[in-house]
């Protein structure tokens, strides 16, 4: 095993290990980089690394010990009182994470077991792999498997040059050998022989609650989640653009703490934000607003060339970096540690019209209503629309198809969303062997393969993989922020918030004929109504169309010299010559950017690794 470990400095992160002699090795190396550490009731090394002293709460009970890290109002007598369950069983603590609001990691060791568990859609994740006799297991892929001497894997690398991708369970998988990311809807027992077991921990909601009983509990769950981060601060940033970040704002001028919000013009003559902005900041009375003109923002493909940002796996966010680092600086500047950001809010509230897909079955009068009005609205086509409805398939059969389709073109703009996912696609200029690789795992991976929420069908199947994929740029966007000393956080993406939506009947949360209702709805008496019923929502698509214009010579030269072709992954040259044809903005950037991020990931890498060999 090779000795070196060094995480990522400034950033968060801690490692668990498991309650044995045989884990003090790897304690003694983890140590010698964590500014915080946390020992099993035994005296073992337990939980290592590096997080905000205010972030974690200990309880203890006898020879049971329960730590909750993250954003949370759990007191340690509650951790306490969870500890004293924990000594009975460890599946007890069920109950408990069930009942605490926030977004947090949940660990316990009791009589020489360990728990470890993270939020349900992947900004709070888990990952874990054997060192040996042991298993280590942490929050970030990376760490995890530089701790337990793991290499990167070209095959899971290959993976990620897929277009958007909500291919479960392949888009979430680490990229390093061995290494393994625990389902969001299970927890992870290291008991003492060594090993891991897991056991499932949640599961979706039965899709029945009405509009307005809903709408009530997401305002007590979004305003709680919202609460548990603002509460005894004196400052916090928040996004003020669309509808989500707008009800994120709104909850969090309920508080104390003064809100600063900031709004990004874009070069969209057609992007609103700015106006609706205005009028909500004018009706509060009490938020703090900087409007951030568009010249003043970078474009998308903005610094590729010194990226060197710390991820632990390849992500879209590094492609858009310069872009979403600006507003964070301006609240860094401004004295914020917390930012918060209405990502997650399409996915929930939105929702996904594959619900149609179940419910033409069951509520046929409702659903050809809604199939109505989604195929004009949007220009779907008639034909495609019914050659989906009538695709039975399971997922492991759908995604045995997707293995065999890699290289077909990809699907149209207006494609209807009835399917498990858009499928995804490899570029051009992948290689055979990494096309050969990708579907490989692909099919592997259809073999044994369950669809997220078994027995609720395509469209919660689809909503929890989405949620999954944006909660991983979320977290991403929240490792980049780091160095700046501000955590980003995404209330939308907590357990309760994320049940509580998903718990509303499909036809009222989504509809052709109203935009968001359950937020709408739910933001009664909390968002002004001056801005409550706003129906538009502004995008970045031609900040991403400019910037490959103005950024295109920089990203040609970023192949000149391709990490990605000497792994065998792509041919540049085809790269390259693709780059200078007429195509597309928004299916263009859904080839290129993946590749994109690998590249710059793998040269961020590389440069981490160089800058921590001793000076000669």
């Amino acid at each position: 095993m090779d000795g070196s470990f060094s995480p990522p400095p400034a950033s968060a992160w801690f490692v668990v290990l498991p309650d044995t002699d045989a884990a003090a090795g790897l304690g003694a190396r983890a140590r010698a980089h964590a500014s915080r550490e946390v020992a099993h009731p035994s005296g073992r090394p337990w939980i290592l690394g590096h997080w905000a002293q205010d972030a974690l709460t200990v309880g203890d009970c006898g020879d049971a010990r329960v730590a909750v890290l993250g954003e949370h109002l759990v007191t340690a007598e509650e951790a306490a009182r969870a500890a004293a369950a924990a000594r009975d069983s460890l599946a007890s603590l069920d109950r408990f994470a069930a009942a605490w609001p926030g977004g947090f990691h949940l660990l316990a060791s009791a009589a020489g077991r360990v728990r470890i568990q993270g939020g349900v859609v992947g900004i709070r994740r888990v990952f874990h792999a054997g060192a040996g006799p042991v298993t280590v297991a942490g929050d970030r892929a990376d760490v995890v498997a530089e701790l337990a001497g793991r290499s990167m894997d070209e095959r899971r690398l290959a993976v990620h040059l897929l277009t958007l991708s909500l291919l479960h369970p392949l888009s979430g998988q680490p990229v390093w050998e061995g290494v393994e990311r625990l389902p969001g809807d299970h927890w992870l027992c290291l008991p003492p022989e060594g090993g891991t077991r897991r056991f499932r921990r949640w599961t979706a909601p039965e899709p029945s609650v009405p509009l307005a009983e809903g709408a009530e509990a997401l305002a007590e769950a979004l305003t709680t989640a919202v609460d548990v981060r603002t509460r005894g601060r004196s400052l916090v940033t928040a996004d003020l653009g669309g509808l989500d970040s707008t009800a994120i704002c709104c909850a969090a001028a309920r508080g104390t703490a003064r809100v600063v919000a900031y709004t990004a013009e874009t070069h969209d003559p057609l992007g609103d934000d700015a106006h609706w902005a205005r009028r909500t900041v004018a009706a509060l009375g009490n938020v703090e607003h900087h409007l951030v003109p568009a010249e003043r923002i970078p474009l998308t493909y903005d610094g590729l060339d010194t990226f060197d940002d710390r991820l632990d796996a390849p992500c879209l966010m590094a492609v858009d970096h310069r872009r979403r680092m600006s507003l964070l600086e301006l609240a860094a500047h401004r004295g914020s540690t917390l930012h918060l950001t209405g990502m997650g809010g399409d996915e929930l509230l939105m929702g996904c019209a594959a619900h149609l897909h179940t419910m033409v079955r069951t509520h046929p009068r409702t659903a050809l209503r809604s199939l109505r009005g989604f195929t004009a609205k949007y220009g779907w086509s008639r034909r495609e629309v019914l050659r989906q409805l009538l695709d039975r398939r399971d997922y492991p059969s759908w995604l045995k198809g997707v293995g065999q389709d890699l290289l077909r073109p990809q699907p149209r703009e207006r494609e209807p969303l009835l399917e498990w996912c858009v499928p995804p696609r490899l570029p051009p200029w992948t290689t055979p062997d990494a096309v050969h690789a990708v579907r490989e795992r692909i099919l592997a991976e259809a073999a044994t393969v369950e669809p997220l929420a078994a027995g609720r069908g395509h469209g919660t199947h689809r909503e929890l993989a989405t949620m999954d994929l944006t909660s991983r740029f979320a977290r991403h966007v929240d490792q980049m922020a780091a160095p700046l000393g501000v955590a980003c956080e995404a209330p939308y993406y907590d357990d309760r918030v994320v049940e509580t939506c998903l718990a509303v009947r499909p036809q009222d949360r989504i509809t052709p004929f109203r935009y968001k209702p359950l937020i709408v709805e739910a933001m009664r008496g909390i968002v002004p109504e001056e801005s409550r019923t706003r129906a538009t929502k502004a995008n970045a698509g031609m900040e991403a169309e400019l910037g490959l214009r103005r950024h295109r010579e920089r990203l040609l030269a970023l192949f000149e010299d391709s990490r990605l072709e000497r792994l065998g992954l792509i041919d540049a040259s085809a790269l390259r010559r693709w780059c200078d044809l007429p195509v597309s903005a928004e299916l263009g950037s859904e080839l290129l950017q993946p590749t994109v991020a690998c590249e710059v990931w793998l040269r961020s890498r590389e440069n981490a690794t160089a800058s921590s060999r001793p000076a000669s």
